[in-house]
């Protein structure tokens, strides 16, 4: 193995531009797209606000990605944004990056598709199965291919989401060609979008199943150490791929519409699996049983690389067991990374506390956007000072600072509608976020200790 195939934490580096691509397309698209156009409609009873706020939605999206494109063309270190905070406000908020991300936003995420994909899994064979054992066995298998190095569980993630896409594409063509669009339900559309436009805390409400289902571009980052001209690659990656799921979940909520109409979607909780019966009859809904499990176990794959290396720069960092920041010597992949997170997966996945958990995430997940993406004001200010900024003349934000500042002003209004519509979840959210000090102060000391 060449020297230039081995990135600075002795990862390999094998991952190019088309499979981060569809990285960045996984760790967006889970099985939110299958649902959560219908959570959106019955909040806002109106066709028109829809769309809006998955636009709005996308547009956020956009002007993330194009702040962690900057971010990783500045340090394409592999951790993310444990490696852009730690760099640019020191170790405690990076630690509490990768905390809560192992503790409860992946592994929590994580528990609750691998639950859906079992059930797929067991209704598409009769229900014969064992959804306890499908879970154990989903995370055993993909926590085996990753361990096996980043080029096997790169080339599974990317046939997975390769795969996805297809699927996903599928619904629309279903949904605009093969169902029928019944004149009624054109006649709902218009009544709707001319009544009262929603108040501002509905609308707030109803964007938070929106940007949930947007999040996850940046877990690519995770990866940076181990793609090839990362600087340049990820940056591509990240806007192509924000570009493509915008344009996916656009088509799948006007096909939504098209067929089901704003009241029929609202009132449904499998609003792809009715498009697919109205054209497909009753074989509709095994394939939307399909396509649900292979989004679902994309997602899983994608999650399965990406994450473990945030824990392992952390351990290698002296932040978290030491143990945790080994590599295989033969595969070159952080195994006990890995075993952790799946382990820690089925434990929340089998008690069923995972359902909680997903309702604390949102005002966390923002505010590391938010602080992330402050971390660009703060190395530019550093540039004009003269000191060390990271590397420039790769990407840089188009419209910075006006760009940048819409976002972290975007981050900032999904934590205040986190915070006005779920309460007690999102003070939860941050209880479990502080809890997290007293082991960095821990691990602190013992590093202090062992440099001694």
């Amino acid at each position: 193995m060449g020297r230039d195939e081995i990135d600075a934490r002795g990862l390999k580096v094998a991952i190019g531009l088309p499979s981060a691509v569809m990285l960045v397309v996984g760790g967006i698209i889970g099985v939110g797209v299958f649902v959560n156009p219908a959570i959106v409609a019955r909040s806002l009873h109106s066709p028109t606000l829809v769309l809006a706020a998955w636009g709005l939605g996308g547009v956020v999206a956009l002007l993330g990605a194009f702040v962690y494109a900057e971010l990783a063309a500045r340090n394409p270190d592999t951790g993310g944004d444990y490696a852009y905070l730690r760099d640019t406000y020191g170790p405690l908020p990076a630690f509490l990056v990768g905390w809560t991300l192992l503790l409860v936003v992946q592994t929590g995420g994580m528990a609750a598709v691998v639950i859906v994909f079992a059930k797929n899994l067991n209704l598409l064979a009769g229900g014969g199965l064992s959804e306890p054992a499908i879970v154990v066995a989903t995370l055993a298998i993909l926590a085996g291919v990753n361990a096996l190095g980043v080029g096997s569980g790169n080339g599974v993630q990317t046939f997975l989401g390769f795969i996805k896409v297809l699927m996903i594409a599928a619904l629309i063509v279903t949904g605009f060609m093969l169902a029928p669009h019944a004149p009624h339900r054109l006649a709902e559309a218009a009544a709707a979008t001319l009544g009262p436009m929603a108040s501002l805390k509905t609308f707030g409400a109803a964007m938070i199943p929106v940007v949930f289902s947007y999040g996850g571009y940046q877990t690519a980052n995770f990866v940076a150490g181990e793609m090839k001209d990362a600087r340049r690659n990820l940056a591509r990656a990240l806007v192509a791929g924000i570009l493509i799921v915008i344009t996916l979940y656009m088509l799948v909520t006007l096909a939504c519409l098209r067929v089901l109409g704003i009241n029929a979607l609202g009132a449904t909780l499998t609003p792809a699996s009715d498009v697919l019966r109205v054209a497909l009859g009753s074989a509709g809904a095994r394939l939307a049983a399909v396509a649900v499990g292979l989004s679902a176990l994309g997602y899983l794959s994608q999650s399965m690389l990406t994450a473990p290396r945030v824990y392992f720069a952390m351990a290698q960092d002296g932040l978290f067991f030491r143990g945790v920041g080994d590599l295989s010597s033969g595969t070159r992949a952080p195994v006990v990374a890995i075993l952790i997170q799946a382990v820690w997966t089925a434990v929340l996945a089998l008690s069923g506390s995972y359902e909680q958990i997903l309702s604390y995430v949102i005002a966390m997940n923002f505010l590391f956007f938010l602080l992330s993406a402050s971390c660009i004001f703060t190395l530019r200010a550093r540039e004009r000072r003269g000191g060390f900024g990271g590397q420039t003349g790769g990407f840089q934000t188009p419209g910075h600072p006006w760009t940048t500042g819409a976002f972290m002003l975007a981050c900032v209004l999904v934590i205040a509608s986190t915070f006005w519509a779920f309460p007690i979840n999102s003070l939860i959210g941050y209880g479990i976020l502080l809890l997290g000090v007293p082991p960095y102060l821990y691990w602190r000391r013992a590093n202090r200790r062992e440099a001694i």
